[in-house]
């Protein structure tokens, strides 16, 4: 062998050697991207916002990469489940995560429930902040209520005692325990896996009211089975702008809004997470998924992955702090 091809045979086992090592990923990752199915991972029941916007932008995605992105439900303890799950997985682009803001949350609240401690900002790579809701404080109509007064008053003669949640955890579980410093009174939480069995219940009289956003209960509303009595955002929301916010009713102590975003495992290739965020910001603009976000009450977001990113810490930041205040745990 000559000094030249001795030369180019060393350089090659290099480069191939150097792309054995562990953690390190090919470069040009979106190039050869995907083939094979894709799993997008909602880690609650199906039926839920969650579930519903990822079975909306897994057909929209997999269209658009030439890829089936099949949804898979992988539920329990909070969400936790599904979570860590994709936490764990290989960073290629074939497990991702549609998840709600709860995944900033339940980490403080659920500290001592194995596996649950999935840090979203160390073990996850943000990909698109696909959309955000508001917080909606909700009665049946059975109960009488038609105002946040009314309820404070049943609440303070004992006639309600607990409201629904989809999970511990959630930003309905962190807005209940707002709500009741910012008012003075103790509603117990009675968390479910997922909105769909909380609501269920709540219709069918089992519990008095929920702190939910609007989708899972819009259909209650308008045939006058439930009662919106408050919004938790800063202003009133462009779906149901007759509803007060708790600011406005003198509660602004109690401010929870919601976000869902699409996630991957920690160590995606920065070309795959801007070629999957420029899907979502191109499928968020289509006039049939905005009508469709609309029916759940979810506004599209879009925008850079680094965004998320930030929003993701923050609110992980903030609802340490929110959690370790107010002594917040699983019931």
């Amino acid at each position: 062998m000559n000094h030249h091809r001795r030369r180019a045979f060393i350089a090659a086992a290099c480069t191939t050697a150097l792309g054995l090592l562990p953690g390190t990923a090919p470069s040009h990752a979106a190039d050869r991207y995907p083939h094979k199915p894709i799993t997008l991972v909602v880690a609650y029941p199906a039926g839920g916002d969650t579930d519903v916007l990822a079975r909306l932008i897994g057909e929209k995605l997999g269209a658009r990469l030439g890829q089936p992105v099949i949804v898979e439900n992988r539920t329990g303890a909070a969400g936790t489940i599904g979570t860590a799950y994709v936490s764990k997985a290989v960073p290629d682009g074939y497990t991702l995560l549609l998840a709600p803001n709860t995944i900033t949350i339940t980490p403080h609240v659920l500290k001592g429930v194995a596996g649950a401690q999935v840090d979203p900002v160390r073990d996850l790579t943000a990909i698109s902040q696909l959309g955000s809701q508001s917080l909606f404080v909700v009665a049946t109509a059975a109960s009488g209520v038609s105002s946040v007064k009314e309820l404070l008053a049943s609440v303070k003669t004992g006639k309600i005692t607990s409201y629904a949640s989809p999970g511990n955890g959630s930003p309905m579980h962190i807005l209940g325990e707002l709500f009741d410093k910012a008012t003075g009174v103790k509603i117990t939480q009675v968390p479910y896996r997922g909105s769909v069995p909380a609501v269920a219940d709540l219709v069918g009289g089992q519990l008095p009211m929920m702190y939910t956003t609007l989708g899972p209960v819009a259909q209650y509303i308008k045939a006058g089975k439930l009662v919106p009595l408050a919004v938790a955002d800063a202003k009133r929301s462009p779906f149901l702008p007759q509803v007060p916010t708790l600011a406005e009713l003198g509660y602004a102590g109690a401010e929870v809004g919601a976000w869902q975003a699409l996630m991957g495992p920690k160590g995606m290739p920065p070309d795959l997470v801007r070629l999957l965020n420029q899907h979502c910001d191109a499928i968020l603009k289509m006039p049939d998924v905005r009508a469709r976000m609309e029916t759940i009450a979810l506004a599209p977001v879009g925008g850079d992955a680094a965004v998320l990113g930030q929003v993701v810490q923050n609110d992980y930041q903030r609802y340490r702090q929110i959690v370790k205040e107010f002594g917040i745990q699983a019931n």
